[in-house]
């Protein structure tokens, strides 16, 4: 137990730092334009909620670290890196082309002809924050291979300096010299590129070599989406679905627009204090479920303090958060109009953030035992499930609050299939039966 803390401490700590990024960009932002604030709404969909897609590069490289560190085998943990360092390389040189030349009219698409005024501002935000793609996507390979190896301080130093570089940049562009929406958009992304380059060197220290990047063959490449493509299932259901709320949210008006950018950048800036719990399952549960010293025993021990754990962090983060929200609105904005709508959504941000923390430790779990088909057909459904309630609520009228709550059941359903997957006699910290694993280490093989 001693081990799992001094791992999620910092880890705690490395999962804040990129929500708190976009935190700092809306609070400074907030206080000077509500209109570039609406802004932020579709611009943070194209930067931030748009990158969780590849998630799948981050659960894919820690799941296969730990794995093959669990075998002891350490050629094989630099050969999946330098594999998934191509992969990382690539996507980020494609998204960044993607963002280039097709940014504007994404952002069009999908704010629509009501919101055009505040598509220049957003697509001034995007562009300049699409320049560090392929640092981003190259950080997450490295930062996820550190985390494999049961490693979160070092990448945790990385994104402490970037979160700091950030800070400073907002401060000092926004606020002092008044570049608005750019300035903070220039110091986020050089805080990115800052965090990917300290990330290598982390990973560098260890032993190993983050700028051996190889062309993978295609039976490798194969594994890698073999793995990954039910995570990018999931992830894509999740981004899809946070990204139908703000769309949503975005034909509401400019000043619900508002007030949601700072309703939903607070939610993910609380519900990383999650991520540990769903990491360190990843990074422990697999040499428990099928390493050298299998025990299926400590695995369920561990599930249940990590449950407890969630619960309890669920509940202390929607108090305090609903609490900082209801009472000093003033930090995100001066604008009444907006802290109005603000507050109509305070009790569906509480109910849906309390369930999160424990939720990300059940589905950390099902990773860690690549119990994968269920994960991404799970999330699809719940993604099916909830775009039509969505659309339910939208058309009759429900306003902000209506979506929110609708963003209840996305996350209460959530928790309550993995919990059930788990319980049964064939979850994976229950069944004895590896077939699973075998077929991974013969498709490794």
């Amino acid at each position: 137990m001693k081990e799992i803390v001094k791992f999620t401490g910092p880890a705690t700590g490395l999962w804040i730092c990129g929500p708190l990024m976009s935190l700092i960009d809306t609070a400074v932002i907030g206080q000077g334009s509500s209109i570039e604030l609406a802004a932020l709404a579709p611009a943070t969909v194209m930067c931030d909620s748009l990158s969780y897609v590849f998630m799948f590069l981050s659960i894919a490289t820690s799941n296969m670290v730990a794995t093959s560190l669990a075998k002891k085998d350490k050629n094989e943990v630099q050969h999946h890196i330098s594999n998934l360092l191509f992969v990382g390389l690539t996507c980020g040189c494609l998204m960044l082309l993607f963002t280039k030349f097709f940014g504007s009219w994404a952002l069009t698409a999908f704010t629509g002809p009501k919101n055009a005024h505040v598509i220049p501002a957003a697509n001034t935000y995007v562009q300049i924050r699409g320049l560090a793609w392929p640092a981003v996507l190259i950080g997450w390979v490295t930062q996820s291979a550190s985390l494999g190896m049961k490693d979160s301080w070092g990448p945790l130093k990385a994104l402490a300096v970037a979160s700091a570089v950030n800070a400073v940049g907002d401060i000092v562009l926004c606020s002092f010299l008044g570049y608005g929406i750019a300035g903070a958009a220039w110091a986020t992304a050089a805080s990115q590129v800052i965090a990917g380059y300290m990330m290598i060197e982390a990973l560098n220290k260890k032993g190993y070599d983050a700028f051996a990047i190889s062309v993978p063959s295609l039976e490798e490449l194969r594994t890698v989406f073999g793995l990954a493509a039910p995570v990018f299932v999931t992830m894509i259901s999740k981004v899809a679905f946070f990204s139908l709320l703000t769309y949503f949210a975005t034909s509401m008006g400019t000043y619900t627009m508002a007030a949601h950018q700072v309703m939903v950048q607070t939610f993910f800036m609380c519900t990383v204090w999650g991520e540990p719990l769903s990491q360190t399952a990843q990074s422990f549960m697999p040499e428990l479920i099928y390493g050298v010293h299998r025990n299926l025993e400590k695995a369920q021990m561990l599930l249940k303090s990590l449950v407890i754990i969630g619960a309890i962090l669920g509940l202390l983060l929607g108090i305090v958060s609903t609490s900082v929200l209801w009472w000093f609105p003033k930090i995100f904005t001066h604008d009444q109009s907006v802290i109005q709508e603000m507050h109509t959504v305070l009790i569906p941000f509480f109910l849906a953030l309390a369930v999160t923390p424990p939720t990300l430790s059940l589905e950390g779990t099902l990773l860690a035992g690549r119990d994968l088909k269920f994960i991404s057909l799970s999330m699809s459904g719940c993604f099916c499930a909830g775009a039509l309630l969505l659309l339910l609520i939208s058309s009759r009228g429900y306003g902000l609050p209506g979506c929110w709550f609708g963003l209840v059941g996305f996350q209460w359903v959530r928790f309550f299939l993995s919990l059930q997957r788990l319980l049964s006699p064939k979850g994976v910290v229950h069944s004895d039966d590896l077939s699973q694993v075998k077929l991974e280490k013969l498709r490794a093989a």
